[in-house]
């Protein structure tokens, strides 16, 4: 049996969607570079005047995922694309190798154990709980690991760009009020604390900053990725 199409026998409408999300995106970098405020990141502003878009028309969030799931595949290819800022910052990062390790596993464990501890502060158990477990590594990571552990990868993806918004907006208000001066504190606080998003930030402070965020990005995801399914078993 084959797929059923969305929207029915209208493929323009799927077409229609795609187009739709890259240009609020381009609209919102645009309105974020001219008033770089938190509440006006791309992050925040494009998925709220989509939502609004798809609640008018009455379209669902499976019609939409389905037009724009290529969109979504292509979060692989741009991770990758941190490969290069780090290896252009290699001597740092040779230098400092021991220092990014310990600090990678240790806020990896920390994001994992504060989720699950939120998650029975509030009550939340079973899909919904492993759902939110990986919500601070970047997408294509984060949505492997909720399926293989019994998430909603969708919900995850959720849960993970609210993490990477409020953990850049929040990585400004820990470096003003911290003595953190080196390149590597910096890259590495945005790095575990808000993956993407966080990184993205850190490039906009320096080169230095963002190539430490995009390799503790990649390195927390991985671990992510190897141990999710065990630290989940240790704690059932």
């Amino acid at each position: 049996m084959g797929t059923q199409a969305p929207w029915g026998e209208s493929p323009a409408q799927a077409t229609g969607w795609s187009l739709a999300t890259i240009m609020v995106y381009v609209v919102a970098k645009r309105i974020y570079r001219r008033w770089p405020q938190w509440w006006l990141m791309p992050l925040v502003i494009a998925p709220a005047l989509l939502v609004v878009a798809a609640l008018a028309l009455h379209e669902s969030y499976r019609d939409y995922i389905y037009a724009t799931g290529w969109l979504v595949a292509l979060l692989g290819p741009t991770t990758v694309a941190f490969a290069v800022p780090i290896y252009e910052q290699r001597t740092l990062i040779r230098r400092y190798w021991p220092l990014l390790l310990v600090d990678t596993v240790v806020g990896n464990l920390t994001a994992v154990v504060s989720s699950w501890a939120l998650a029975s502060l509030l009550g939340v158990d079973g899909p919904m709980r492993l759902s939110l477990l990986p919500r601070s590594i970047r997408t294509p990571f984060a949505v492997e690991v909720s399926g293989e552990i019994g998430g909603i990868p969708d919900l995850t993806a959720v849960f993970v760009v609210l993490t990477g918004v409020i953990g850049a907006v929040l990585g400004d208000f820990v470096l003003a009020r911290l003595p953190l001066r080196s390149a590597l504190a910096k890259g590495a606080l945005f790095g575990v604390g808000a993956h993407g998003a966080g990184t993205a930030r850190a490039h906009q402070i320096g080169r230095d900053e963002g190539a430490v965020a995009g390799l503790v990005m990649v390195l927390v995801g991985l671990i992510n990725v190897a141990l999710a399914p065990l630290i989940v078993h240790i704690m059932k």
